[in-house]
């Protein structure tokens, strides 16, 4: 996930040398990396990845080229098209679905060189794959947390939130914290699925189709929707809004107690708000939290005439190394279990109970499941929640319109 590195930080680690020796001299090769990124400092970060390859890889030399995010993914489908795709890919879990065919399978690889898969977090290599197959390794993973306002928690007398806590206690605590114009969450229609996999419902079937019209499905949308519509713990966002910065700009002025946001937002967010910040988990029902995660990683590109050479290079730019530099350079959270407290002791240092919710989310992390038309259930969620939110539509009528509406799409 796109984050800001911080050059002090860039400039300490730098000349950082790698462990371990260096790989035979092989025939001298080129290879392309495709990647986002604008700002300095990223690109920056990235260049210092590819360097490390020529440091383990003497024969391999990596030619990293950026463009801004938004426009990496209106890019990515042109280059497929006219056979320009670099060799190295960077793909995000949330647009795998749409782009794995793209990309070369990785389980032979993985297998024949007993490359250890288990060192990284299963809920994110389950991002990086479709339909059982591993088509990227992954470099970050975040499952979706609760930011809070401690300062606000503290003056309602309220206990801070816990590993653990449950819906009951979330309910609770936000009606608590709705007063003289305030509100204790915010809703981001779009945020449906993320709430309702932390509760346990299933809203895709056992053939990975969107499945909105299921008990469990239906049940969760009203628990989310009631929020807005029965305790009024949180405002309706107007369907033509972005919700997402919607909330965010409340959060951060004061106006909402409670948002959720990933990881990747933690630094930038405890640098902007006025208030001291605190993170939990999301709460769960009766059962396990199940915390869905998003994060990205590189794959191979099927139009690779260095596929060899490729998969080198990736295994070094998700290596322990390599994710380490990223971590202590502030950037989100490792992919890798064993590099997390790198990242623990830049981020989360700073923001009450942010180690313990992480931990205890990764714990009970899950893969984010999603269809092939995601953009466009994600598009269906933010016209159409807010309309049950208003009481123009039941939270049933609302799920079963999306749930039309996506299949003809």
């Amino acid at each position: 996930m796109k984050t800001t590195l911080v050059l002090a930080a860039i400039a300490l680690m730098g000349g950082a040398a790698l462990t371990g020796p260096a790989y035979a001299q092989d025939e001298p090769v080129t290879i392309t990396w495709q990647m986002w990124g604008s700002d300095e400092n990223d690109i920056a970060a990235w260049q210092h990845l590819a360097d490390m390859v020529t440091e383990v890889h003497p024969e391999i030399t990596v030619e990293l080229q950026t463009t801004p995010w938004n426009d990496y993914w209106t890019k990515l489908p042109v280059l497929a098209a006219s056979g320009q795709l670099a060799d190295i890919v960077a793909m995000q879990s949330l647009r795998m679905p749409n782009f794995y065919s793209l990309l070369e399978p990785l389980d032979e690889r993985i297998a024949d060189d007993g490359f250890d898969i288990d060192a990284f977090d299963e809920s994110i290599i389950g991002g990086m794959s479709r339909d059982g197959v591993i088509y990227g390794l992954p470099y970050d993973v975040g499952p979706w947390m609760m930011f809070y306002n401690k300062d606000k928690f503290e003056e309602a007398g309220l206990d801070l939130p816990q590993p653990g806590w449950t819906l009951e206690e979330f309910t609770a605590a936000a009606t608590a914290l709705t007063k003289d114009g305030e509100y204790g969450f915010g809703v981001v229609p779009n945020g449906y699925s993320i709430f309702a996999a932390a509760l346990g419902a299933d809203y895709i079937n056992d053939e990975g189709q969107l499945d909105f019209t299921n008990p469990s499905a239906i049940a969760a949308a009203d628990t989310f929707i009631g929020l807005v519509t029965e305790h009024k713990v949180a405002p309706v966002v107007a369907s033509g809004a972005n919700p997402g910065d919607v909330i965010a700009g409340r959060f951060e002025s004061g106006n909402l107690a409670m948002m959720v946001d990933g990881p990747w937002s933690l630094i930038s967010k405890n640098d902007t708000v006025q208030f001291e910040l605190g993170l939990a988990p999301l709460p769960r029902e009766e059962g396990d939290l199940n915390a869905v995660t998003a994060g990205s990683g590189f794959g191979i590109a099927t139009s690779s005439d260095n596929k060899d050479a490729a998969w080198k290079a990736i295994q070094v730019i998700t290596g322990p190394e390599a994710l380490q530099y990223l971590a202590e350079a502030g950037r989100a959270l490792p992919a890798r279990k064993a590099e997390w407290t790198y990242w623990f002791d830049v981020a989360a240092a700073d923001v009450a109970g942010a180690r313990e919710a992480l931990e205890y989310s990764l714990e009970h992390s899950a893969t984010y499941e999603i269809t092939d038309n995601w953009n466009a259930v994600e598009n269906l969620m933010t016209q159409y929640f807010p309309l049950a939110m208003t009481g123009s539509q039941t939270p049933e009528q609302t799920m079963q319109t999306i749930q039309s509406l996506a299949q003809s799409q």
